[in-house]
């Protein structure tokens, strides 16, 4: 007897053997069931072998308990003890699976069919299953009978006799086998359909490649037609009721559960599709409105039940069609999409536990096999293999793959399809999430051989392999894109020209052949710089052809790298930084605006960076003022000033671009910002702030080199326009108004002559032809137009106004603000034009026709002959100048009562027009949405085109540049273009009703 407080020898050796609980397990011992083996060390050792010895006790006393009598059980525990291949083989299921122990307990006599061991028992296939089903004559029987054959599965699996991708081909067979003998049954319940039609059933998905898992649903495609001399009508609904009944067989719930559910559902149609469909129907469905995902799910398509004649036939009929899927448009493109939506549509709780779906997850493996399967298969026919990992080994053995990365992908999916089977096997339900439970992960890890510490071991291979695949599945597709052209060691197989020229048209790459020459340039050699680019263009070409022009992304990324390749910081920065490559791919690749800015001083690279010395945050007009003003302090004269401010707007420019690129396309770890009216704001303010700061490094500069430390006269500019209103696009012009006062005793001859000298001089320096663009500014808004003079005084302005001012003028004069130069000038000058814009009382009848009459003749006379006016941005209806119109003539009438539409910005404006209950709420949202569109189309012209434009690009990839910017995935320029005229037909409403009172 054990004394008390110590515990027994039993109690440690069950410690030692792996129980959790061993105060439980010892009374599960001493019940009478197991007396007679109690001590037996046979008996602990093969408990402590399995993966969970607590559970395997408890389900071999519940089998034992449900033995007909002593006899029985006598003969169960001397089988056991006698014969280790059975020992194994059931403990080990016991250890597994409390779902078999379950059945094992209803059908005590079941454990019999794990005596057997011989060899044609090791890898059974369709036939031994169909004689192990043979019985079944019901639903009820044949779950029976299935479970059965489906322990005996289990029980060479968890023994290590079969390795996973054997035990998937075994549950593939056994699902053959039950969907013939479903069908047999239904079969049997309905002759007379039976005699009407022939019925073929088309594995698809897992089973139809022959990896099933041990829960899951088994997608089928039904093929019916009718027999000889049977109307076809009729033969189809009988094979459709046929189809049905087999389904429920397998599907329904029962005494005895069900086996597993029937998915029809990747048939034509789908759901709305009718079940079952002639061959013919199924051609011409294929042949006319099938999508790249249905062709991508034919590759696994496999007759296995039913008319087997007829199911070839199918196979045969469509075979083609799949092999020329990568032949569609976007074809690579619509893959990849499918599967960031899969991702995507991941509950936010579960991504981080799922093994199938997530990220490095199982679809990752598969997707990128499919991918290069429909590409090469065409003309190689060696890859046509529904099995993963065959698939995987053929692409690899053509070169097709790196032998390497296929090894490393060929473990981790080994693995984690592993992981996938012990966690259904436990209950046998459907589920890819990996446990929290901490007994749950110890039971798999153990199951897996992993015995030191499970749960951490678990864990860290888990993450190892979901790492591996996850850097790999991408770079899988364009790293042999590099071995093409690079020397490889000998032995290596690689993809011919061929075959690299059809993956590049694949991918979207319009001229394969330059492709591949900027490919051989850059990754050829054994420099430690092509080393490096053999690592990242992988990557990189995956995001170029994530984009509307791959070729342009890889020849910018050629020029960069010939430009500062040799530079010891540019390829660690792309290697190192996070973010870094992946910007520049977008940047690269989205248009002619950001590479040109970016060819210019290459080295501006370094601000797509995450590290301190970079980010594509804007800066500020005061930090950016600074930077010029100092620039400016340090150069020998006045071009030389004004080209250092230019090269500082250049690069701000570049800085603006790129985030505005990267924050509309969105990147792997940050999606596209949602809000595009921030994207518009950012863009808007940061190049009015990088205007603002070019004239006042500019005037500084001039004022400088004329006259000293002081000009004759206080000198001050004025915003006007879109720059007025923190507005700016990349291409616009700045309009300003310049107004000086002499001071003090300084003739007005002299300080006018001036004034007029700086202006002058600022807007040739400005434009002076260089590597850098030009800054156009534009004085057209001042009084008189372009008759009247450039400068005038304060006290010219006042005279003006006072006497002559035009309506449209105070309309222009909402958007004045003081830019540079003298801010107490400039203050004086705006507190002057207050009474104009925001005059008292608002404004008169006269004056409110008068602004209609102009906007109604520039809506006629201004806008380009041959453009269509439903797509110009800037004067077609429900465009820029509808909404702005429309939110100043509010300005105008009611900002001498509402201080908040005492504002330059159109969208603040409009809000406070909205909170003063000027418009509804539904009004405003409207103009707000059709303003903010309108902009970022502007601005996406420019960005594509590298010039200034109102319309929609013509030529198709510019367009397809603009609908990428805009969020519109490659083939839907279409819905992009009616999104527009949807949006702006509505503004145009709203503009009809408040401005012109219609």
């Amino acid at each position: 007897m054990t004394a008390p407080g110590r515990r027994s020898s039993t109690f440690t050796r069950l410690l030692r053997h792996g129980f959790i609980d061993p105060s439980a397990a010892e009374r599960l011992l001493d019940s009478a069931e197991l007396m007679p083996v109690r001590n037996d060390p046979v008996l602990l050792d093969a408990l402590g072998a399995t993966a969970d010895p607590d559970l395997a006790l408890h389900g071999l006393v519940r089998l034992l308990e449900a033995q007909p009598g002593p006899t029985a059980r006598r003969e169960l525990l001397d089988t056991l003890i006698a014969a280790k291949p059975l020992r194994d083989r059931l403990l080990g299921v016991l250890g597994a699976s409390a779902a078999l122990a379950d059945h094992l307990s209803r059908h005590p006599r079941d454990w019999e069919a794990l005596v057997t061991y011989e060899p044609r028992d090791l890898h059974p296939g369709v036939e031994e299953f169909e004689r192990g089903l043979a019985e079944a004559t019901d639903p009820v029987s044949l779950r029976v009978a299935y479970r059965r054959c489906l322990l005996s599965i289990a029980a060479r699996d968890v023994c290590g006799t079969t390795d996973v991708a054997e035990t998937a081909a075994e549950l593939a067979d056994l699902a053959t086998a039950t969907l013939r003998a479903a069908l047999a049954i239904a079969r049997t319940a309905a002759p007379d359909d039976a005699a009407l039609c022939r019925l073929a059933v088309i594995a698809m998905g897992k089973c139809g490649g022959h990896e099933l898992n041990y829960v899951s649903d088994v997608d089928v495609i039904f093929v019916g037609e009718a027999v000889d001399g049977a109307d076809e009508g009729k033969a189809l609904r009988s094979a459709t009721r046929l189809a049905s009944h087999m389904m429920r067989i397998c599907s329904e719930t029962t005494v005895e559960g069900s086996i597993w559910p029937v998915d029809a559902n990747l048939r034509p149609e789908g759901r709305n599709g009718p079940l079952v469909r002639t061959l013919s129907s199924h051609l011409a469905y294929y042949q006319r409105w099938a999508k790249t995902w249905e062709f991508q799910a034919l590759l696994k398509a496999r007759p296995v039940a039913g008319d087997i004649e007829l199911g070839e036939e199918y196979v045969t009929a469509l075979e083609p069609l799949v092999w020329k899927a990568a032949e569609r448009e976007n074809f690579v493109v619509d893959v990849q999409k499918m599967r960031r939506r899969v991702v995507e549509n991941i509950p936010a709780a579960e991504i981080d536990r799922q093994l199938k779906l997530g990220p490095g997850g199982l679809r990752d493996v598969e997707f990128a096999v499919q991918l290069l399967q429909l590409v090469h298969g065409r003309v190689d026919a060696s890859l046509r293999s529904g099995t993963t990992l065959d698939a995987l080994q053929a692409l690899a053995h053509g070169g097709y793959i790196g032998r390497a990365d296929a090894s490393q992908l060929d473990e981790a999916y080994r693995f984690l399809r592993s992981m996938e089977h012990r966690i259904q096997l436990f209950r046998l339900r459907r589920t890819h999430l990996v446990p929290e439970d901490e007994a749950d992960q110890r039971r798999i890890g153990r199951s897996l051989g992993l015995r030191v510490d499970p749960v951490a071991e678990l864990n860290r291979e888990w993450k190892r392999h979901a790492g591996v695949v996850r850097r790999l599945h991408e770079k899988l597709f364009y790293r042999p894109l590099l071995d093409a052209v690079a020397q490889l060691a000998p032995g290596e197989a690689r993809l011919s020209p061929e075959a690299a020229r059809e993956r590049l048209v694949a991918l979207g790459y319009g001229d394969p052949a330059a492709a591949l020459r900027h490919l051989e340039a850059l990754a050829s050699g054994v420099t430690r710089k092509a080393a490096i680019q053999r690592t990242l263009l992988p990557v990189l070409l995956g995001w170029f052809a994530d984009s509307a022009d791959p070729d342009a992304g890889l020849l910018n990324f050629r020029k960069v790298s010939d430009a500062l390749g040799k530079t010891p910081w540019y390829l660690r920065l792309l290697r190192d930084e996070g973010a870094a490559a992946e910007n520049l791919a977008r940047v690269l690749s989205a248009g002619r605006l950001a590479p040109d800015l970016l060819m210019r001083a290459p080295e501006a690279v370094a601000l797509l960076g995450d590290g301190d010395g970079g980010g594509l945050e804007p800066r500020g007009r005061a930090h950016l003022e600074q930077e010029i003003l100092a620039a400016v302090g340090r150069a020998e004269n006045a071009q030389q000033a004004v080209t250092a401010a230019r090269g500082v707007r250049r690069r701000e420019l570049f800085r603006t671009a790129a985030a505005d690129i990267v924050g509309s396309y969105g990147t792997e770890t940050q999606p596209a910002e949602a809000d595009q009216g921030a994207l518009v704001e950012r863009v808007g303010g940061a190049v009015s702030d990088l205007t603002a700061a070019t004239l006042a490094g500019t005037l500084r500069a001039v004022v400088r080199e004329g006259w000293g430390d002081r000009l004759p006269t206080r000198f001050a500019v004025i915003g006007m326009g879109r720059f007025g209103g923190h507005e700016l696009g990349y291409g616009s012009d700045a309009d300003v108004l310049f107004v000086h006062e002499p001071w003090e005793g300084v003739d007005e001859r002299e300080a006018s002559e001036a004034a007029n000298k700086v202006v002058s001089e600022m807007r040739r320096l400005l434009q002076i032809p260089s590597a850098d663009p030009p800054l156009l500014i534009d004085a057209d808004l001042r009084p008189e137009g372009k008759s009247g003079p450039l400068v005038r005084t304060l006290n010219s302005y006042e005279a003006y106004y006072r006497r002559w001012s035009l309506v449209w003028e105070s309309q222009a004069l909402l958007r004045a603000e003081q830019v540079a130069g003298d801010e107490d000038l400039g203050g004086r000058f705006i507190e002057l034009i207050a009474p104009l814009r925001y005059p008292a009382e608002g404004l008169g009848d006269d004056a409110v026709r008068e602004i209609r009459r102009l906007k109604a003749r520039m809506e006629s006379e201004r806008l380009p002959r041959g453009a269509d006016p439903k797509l110009h941005t800037k004067l077609g209806p429900g465009g820029l100048s509808d909404v702005e119109w429309t939110v100043q003539l509010l300005q105008l009438q009611h900002g001498w009562a509402e201080p908040g539409l005492r504002t330059t910005r159109t969208r603040e404006a409009l809000a406070a027009a909205r909170a003063a209950e000027l418009i509804s709420g539904e009004d405003a949202a409207i103009l707000d949405e059709a303003w903010v569109l309108a902009t970022r189309v502007r601005n996406a012209v420019m960005l594509v085109r590298g010039r200034a434009g109102d319309t929609f690009p013509s030529g198709g990839r510019e367009l397809a540049a603009v609908g990428r910017y805009l969020g519109y995935a490659d083939g839907h320029v279409g819905d992009m273009l009616d999104a527009y005229r949807r949006t702006t037909r509505r503004a145009r409403a709203v503009v009809e009703a408040l401005f012109y009172g219609a």
